[in-house]
């Protein structure tokens, strides 16, 4: 842990993170590859935690062949999501709403920097009722490189207008908190389906197991 005084903006990433979401994509992503005799699918999907589309579909084209249909099989994942999560089904982690109405409430700024795409982000977060706790939204479409590289969070910070020192990022995946890192803000990670490992440590300020201990942990700062 390498606590620090003082902060004035959280920057989250959106899944495994707000949403409840990393673990049903996987899901999704099972079902495809079992009706195809795909093999390996769910390791391969941990590998793409926090990546765009672009970059995903470069890591499953890496390790199944350059032939693999990773397009359609995307789309047929996406059908399975959308199908039972859009309009607010969509399950929130626990303690969301809590930690965001107490940033607002301290007068802090709160952006999301998340790899998936606009349309996406900006309608799950409205179906949840909550775009309104964020004062910025960044997504993977609106920066030139994914994580692990550091654009997402370098933007957010400048459309809040503070200062990337002074920032906390809240990530599950480890391509997060590496773009994190990388953009010189405070990592936070709160795991979700990939485990802490040495890296982790030495990247981030603090590892905390649940939204709960985050919101305490800001308490703690003032």
């Amino acid at each position: 842990m390498k606590e620090r005084q003082g902060y004035d903006a959280v920057v989250f990433d959106m899944d495994g993170v707000i949403f409840d979401s990393e673990r049903l994509v996987l899901e999704c992503w099972n079902e495809v590859a079992q009706k195809h005799g795909i093999e390996d699918m769910g390791p391969v999907c941990l590998k793409c935690t926090g990546l765009t589309v672009d970059a995903s579909r470069s890591v499953m084209k890496e390790y199944f062949g350059q032939d693999f249909p990773y397009d359609t099989y995307k789309a047929e994942m996406s059908r399975l999501f959308h199908e039972r999560y859009d309009g607010g089904r969509l399950p929130m982690k626990p303690g969301v709403e809590e930690l965001l109405a107490f940033l607002k409430e301290q007068g802090k700024k709160v952006a999301l920097a998340s790899s998936t795409r606009s349309q996406v982000v900006k309608t799950e977060l409205a179906d949840a009722g909550i775009l309104s706790y964020f004062d910025a939204v960044i997504c993977g479409d609106m920066v030139q490189n994914s994580k692990p590289a550091p654009d997402i969070f370098i933007r957010a910070c400048e459309c809040l207008g503070t200062d990337p020192a002074r920032s906390f990022a809240v990530e599950d995946s480890h391509n997060g908190i590496r773009s994190a890192e990388s953009a010189g803000l405070r990592p936070i990670m709160v795991p979700d389906l990939v485990p802490v490992t040495e890296e982790m440590e030495q990247l981030t300020e603090v590892i905390l197991p649940s939204l709960a201990d985050v919101k305490q942990y800001l308490v703690r700062l003032g």
